[in-house]
């Protein structure tokens, strides 16, 4: 009996190291440099989507639109170049995605209970901003998980979508399992979170080398461009939440069901997306397909001309069919 006592007096004691011993980890707070009004572009912005208030970029006019949709840790800023070459035949809207950017970052716990940072949302807030600025039909373009985020917005918004341009889409990303989302979300994963978001600015020069053909190519100006967000308020809690709330779903075995015109687009050089995966995902759809010669995973901005070059004559043959 006495034995019985003991055990059970350790398992209450190890429940409850569990339960508070994440909260005895001092978590710090970012301090907040500036806002997203003081980083925004002169030709920025700032969208109401929901709850959200939505950061984009609206360069161009007339037929056809062009949405963009950025990757992981992205925003805006990767599409400059793509935008100053395309302006002068389409319109171009590049937004960021909640948690990356300057749109706004709701955090836990969410008003009306609906999670603004899973990938359902996500797709239907491209959609909604699309709404917001009197856009009908569109051709989506996007990068890696925006590819993800525009393959999913075109299933469920199949009416609002003219052809999709996927840029080494992860669309066959592997997801967590639902355990590891849930420890994620309790409210000791969702205070530790921000730590292990924190290490994103300091891994830059590992994600860099990983995703250019040529990761010297980089320059100083660029490197800034890509920390600004970090200046603003929760962005690492914001962050957390986008991780938590899963990655975009595997959709590969929905993708028969797509009805647009596709380019799929890849460097020859691709280590985020491997390149053969884009390369069997265009067979599978029988998809138009693009290799960039000495291209890493962000072709359009380390081959911006030859990403416009590609993306230009898709769109000349959209206008040229039937």
């Amino acid at each position: 009996m006495r034995r019985l006592r003991v055990a059970a007096l350790a398992l209450a004691v190890a429940t409850l190291l569990l339960l508070l011993g994440p909260f005895l980890v001092p978590v710090p707070p970012l301090p907040c440099t500036t806002s997203p009004e003081r980083l925004a572009d002169p030709d920025s912005v700032f969208v109401p989507v929901g709850d959200l208030q939505v950061h984009a970029r609206v360069a161009g006019s007339g037929e056809p639109t062009l949405i963009l949709l950025h990757g992981f840790a992205d925003s805006t800023f990767s599409w400059r170049e793509a935008m100053a070459a395309l302006d002068d035949r389409a319109t171009l809207v590049a937004f960021d995605r909640p948690a990356f950017g300057l749109t706004s970052r709701p955090l836990w716990p969410f008003r009306g209970g609906e999670n603004p940072y899973t990938p359902e949302a996500q797709a239907d807030q491209t959609v909604a901003l699309m709404d917001a600025l009197g856009i009908e039909r569109a051709v989506l373009v996007g990068h890696s998980a925006g590819g993800a985020i525009a393959v999913l917005a075109t299933l469920r918004h199949p009416e609002r979508v003219e052809a999709l341009v996927l840029e080494a889409p992860a669309v066959s990303a592997n997801i967590a399992p639902g355990w590891a989302r849930w420890l994620a979300r309790t409210p000791q994963g969702r205070y530790l979170g921000p730590l292990a978001a924190r290490a994103l600015p300091l891994s830059a020069p590992v994600l860099i080398r990983l995703a250019w053909h040529d990761a010297g190519s980089v320059t100083p100006e660029e490197l800034i461009g890509y920390a600004r967000p970090f200046q603003l308020c929760n962005w690492d809690r914001a962050l957390w939440e986008h991780i938590a709330a899963g990655s975009p779903p595997n959709i590969a075995g929905r993708l028969d069901a797509l009805d647009v015109p596709v380019l799929l687009v890849t460097g020859d050089d691709d280590r985020v997306i491997p390149t053969m995966e884009t390369v069997r995902l265009a067979g599978e759809l029988d998809a138009e397909l693009v290799v960039m010669p000495r291209c890493g995973h962000v072709a359009h901005e380390e081959c911006a001309d030859a990403f416009v070059r590609a993306v230009g004559a898709f769109l000349d043959g959209l206008e040229g069919a039937p």
